[in-house]
């Protein structure tokens, strides 16, 4: 989560590509519609970054500090 003054907090993803596809707003809107239809309205993300890659650990498990660091620039 984010920190959100009028909900305290709210969801943001954090989203790999394929190499083939582009970053856009359209995208952004087709994945916040997909989510929306599938989850809760308050389990939906209100913002999406898109990454190169995620911080992974040598077991292959996403490093979440690294994430939440990344939110704060």
């Amino acid at each position: 989560g984010v920190p959100d003054k009028i909900r305290t907090e709210i969801i943001k993803a954090f989203i790999v590509l394929k190499p083939e596809a582009k970053a856009d707003e359209t995208l952004e809107k087709a994945i916040k519609d997909f989510v929306r239809h599938r989850l809760a309205a308050h389990e939906y993300p209100r913002l999406i970054e898109f990454i190169e890659s995620l911080p992974m650990t040598a077991t292959g498990k996403i490093i979440r500090k690294d994430l939440r660091r990344r939110k704060e620039k």
